[in-house]
């Protein structure tokens, strides 16, 4: 069985994170994976799970992409994929396209992935036409249900989350004492402090100004909060971190804040905060960094929509927030300082990773079987 990935890039991000532990999981059981993308860093990555990359580009939000439909074809005809894993929206189109210009028992089936919430539109609409249609949440398929009621029916709607690999993220997991030794010496300011860690890109929906009132109230109650932020602010952004550390000073918490940037180590940084926040404006449709931190056995306390919701109804009820109520999200982060939480462990089906692969690879197997 070979499956091909359509995606834009290889560069860091959530889309390309899951499609290289499908080639993990996939090529180990033997099945011929090739991922298509415009290539980046993360091509050695997969081609070390055995996968092959092709080099196209066809990531770009530009009309000359389509010029790369015809080439696709071809690519088609060579490669003969079973499955087209369709996992972004310009790519989806070039596959779609070139698909369509088959003959009829030369098609591979169509899969595609709504890895987020996309804007309602006939452009994006193409991540429905997909012979099966796969979730990462039960909000993502009530979201694919309102939008696109005509474009896909619920029985071909297939809820997959996004997994955790247990292998490495488990509550025993400690950071070793040289990284311990040079976080401490890097932010001696967190010594003896309730810290708060909000990950993630500096954007406006991640929620950062809700700290202000958060760490506020906080101060007011005695605890000594103090948030880590930890994510990149990326060119032409700068301006919303000036937001935040505008709204932190004028509640006097800015010196209750401190700024990691872009960590490549979030496994440790997770296990060294008290608490993982997500303050999500806008509801994610999984939340794979919260996911981690609650299999290493760290609360989380976030707003209740989207993913995370749904995440904290299974392993910590008591983390779900009312959304954007940072005086209810601080009331929950004061009784957990006189008493932290647990997660409920371990991680359960369908969070796990051999959970997803083995997900994916029935739905290719049936997909496969039903035209045999």
């Amino acid at each position: 069985m070979k499956i091909m990935h359509l995606l834009p890039s290889l560069s860091s991000g959530g889309v390309e994170q899951v499609v290289l532990e499908l080639c993990q999981g996939l090529c180990a059981q033997g099945v011929d994976c090739v991922v298509v993308s415009a290539g980046g860093p993360m091509v050695s990555a997969i081609e070390s799970t055995g996968a092959r990359h092709i080099a196209r580009p066809i990531g770009k939000k530009s009309l000359k992409t389509f010029i790369q439909v015809g080439k696709m074809v071809r690519l088609l005809k060579e490669e003969k994929p079973d499955v087209l894993h369709l996992h972004s929206r310009v790519p989806a189109w070039v596959g779609y396209l070139a698909c369509k210009r088959l003959r009829p028992e030369l098609r591979p089936h169509i899969i595609t992935t709504f890895h987020g919430f996309h804007s309602v539109n006939f452009y994006s609409a193409i991540m429905a036409k997909g012979d099966r249609v796969i979730a990462v949440s039960e909000c993502m398929k009530e979201h694919i249900l309102q939008q696109y009621p005509r474009k896909v029916a619920e029985e071909n709607i297939v809820v997959i989350p996004n997994s955790v690999d247990t292998d490495i993220n488990f509550p025993e997991y400690t950071p070793s004492e040289e990284w311990l030794n040079e976080w401490n010496s890097t932010y001696p300011e967190l010594k003896g402090k309730y810290t708060l860690c909000l990950p993630g890109r500096i954007t406006r929906i991640k929620g950062a100004t809700h700290l202000a009132p958060i760490l506020s109230t906080l101060h007011e109650k005695g605890i000594p909060a103090h948030a880590v932020i930890v994510g990149e602010t990326k060119k032409g952004k700068e301006s919303i971190r000036k937001e935040i550390v505008d709204t932190l000073e004028q509640v006097g918490m800015s010196d209750h804040v401190t700024w990691t940037g872009h960590r490549t180590d979030l496994r440790d940084v997770l296990c060294v905060c008290d608490v993982t926040l997500s303050l999500t404006l806008q509801p994610e449709s999984f939340g794979k960094t919260t996911l981690e931190a609650l299999a290493l056995g760290r609360p989380v306390a976030g707003y209740e929509h989207g993913g995370v919701g749904e995440q904290l109804d299974v392993f910590l009820p008591d983390g779900r927030v009312p959304t954007k109520n940072t005086a209810a999200m601080a009331d929950v982060l004061a009784r957990w300082y006189k008493e932290k939480p647990k997660p409920k462990l371990p991680v359960p089906s369908p969070y796990r990773r051999e959970d997803m692969i083995q997900a994916h690879l029935k739905l290719y197997r049936e997909l496969c079987q039903s035209s045999s």
